[in-house]
C-alpha cells in the first residue's frame, strides 16, 4: 500500500501546524490577529532596515553639514589671521615711523639752525665702487643737488647728487667717490673719510691722512669737521681698526658707519644750516 503523503509533503504539512499554532498563541498573548501579526512579521524588518537607512543618512548629511561649516570657519579665520598680521605690519611700520620722528624732532630742538625736510628709501643700488638710494622728494620739497643726508640722529647717510620734481638720488657715504673732512672726536685728529669699497673693505669708511704719531682707538667716534656741503659734528661712523698706509708717513682708520644701511628706511636731508 502506497503511503498516502510523500516525505516532503509531511514535513511542509507537519511546520504548517506548527505555525498555525504558534500564530494562534501568538495572536492571543498579543491580542493581534493571525493576519495582523503575519503583516507585522514582514514589515518588522523591513522598517529596521529603513530606520537604519534613515539613520546613516542622517549621518551623512550632518557630516556633510558640519564639513561645510568648519570649512567656512576655517576660511574666515585664515582671512582674519591675515588682517591681523597686516595690521602687526602697519603697527610696526608706524612705530618705526614714529621713533624716527621723535628722534628728529629731539634732533632740531638741539640743532635749531637745521631745516630738515623728511623723505623715504624707494630703491638701492650699489656695486663695488658705488651706492646710491633714491628718496621719494625732491626739488618740489625744496631739495637740490650738493645737500646733506642724514639720519634722525644726525648720522651722515651722504650727499644729494641727482633731483627730480619728486624724487632724488643720494650717493651715500659707502661710495668710493664720496670724500667727506673729518676728525676724530675724542682727539681732534683730521683726516678724509671715504667709503672702503677701494680699499677692500666693503660696507666700511676708511679715513685717511691722520698723522703718524696719532693715537687711534677703538670706538673712537669720527664726525664731520664742518663745511659748506656737511655741518659740523655730524657722525660718520667708529673706528673698528687703524694702521700705517702704504708710505709709512701716515696713518689710516677703518670705520664702521653710523647709520645702519641695512635697516634704513626714511632719511632726512638738510635744506639750511648754519656751522657759527
Amino acid at each position: 500500500m502506497k503511503r498516502l503523503f510523500p516525505t516532503k509533503a509531511r514535513v511542509v504539512l507537519l511546520l504548517a501546524v506548527l505555525l498555525t499554532g504558534v500564530l494562534a498563541v501568538a495572536s492571543r498573548v498579543t491580542g493581534l490577529s493571525v493576519p495582523n501579526l503575519v503583516v507585522q512579521s514582514v514589515l518588522t524588518p523591513i522598517r529596521a532596515g529603513v530606520h537604519a537607512l534613515t539613520n546613516q543618512a542622517q549621518q551623512i548629511y550632518n557630516y556633510m553639514f558640519q564639513y561645510e561649516a568648519l570649512a567656512a570657519e576655517n576660511q574666515a579665520l585664515r582671512k582674519r589671521i591675515t588682517e591681523l598680521e597686516e595690521d602687526a605690519r602697519t603697527a610696526d611700520a608706524l612705530s618705526r615711523e614714529n621713533d624716527v620722528l621723535r628722534a628728529a624732532l629731539d634732533l632740531v630742538e638741539a640743532r635749531e639752525d637745521f631745516k630738515l625736510v623728511d623723505s623715504h628709501i624707494i630703491t638701492w643700488s650699489s656695486n663695488d665702487w658705488t651706492s646710491n638710494l633714491t628718496i621719494d622728494k625732491g626739488s618740489n620739497a625744496g631739495i637740490a643737488e650738493g645737500m646733506c643726508a642724514i639720519t634722525a640722529n644726525g648720522e651722515v647717510v651722504g650727499l644729494v647728487s641727482q633731483v627730480g620734481g619728486n624724487y632724488a638720488v643720494i650717493k651715500s657715504v659707502l661710495d668710493s667717490s664720496l670724500e667727506v673732512s673729518a676728525t676724530i672726536a675724542s682727539s681732534g685728529y683730521s683726516g678724509m673719510v671715504k667709503g672702503g669699497y677701494a680699499a677692500g673693505e666693503e660696507g666700511m669708511l676708511h679715513m685717511d691722512y691722520l698723522p703718524s704719531d696719532a693715537v687711534i682707538r677703538n670706538h673712537d667716534q669720527v664726525v664731520t669737521a664742518g663745511s659748506t656741503v656737511y655741518p659740523r659734528d655730524l657722525i660718520l661712523g667708529y673706528v673698528v681698526d687703524a694702521g700705517f698706509d702704504d708710505t709709512g708717513v701716515a696713518k689710516f682708520a677703518i670705520l664702521e658707519p653710523a647709520a645702519d644701511f641695512r635697516a634704513l628706511e626714511q632719511v632726512f636731508v638738510l635744506t639750511d644750516y648754519s656751522n657759527g
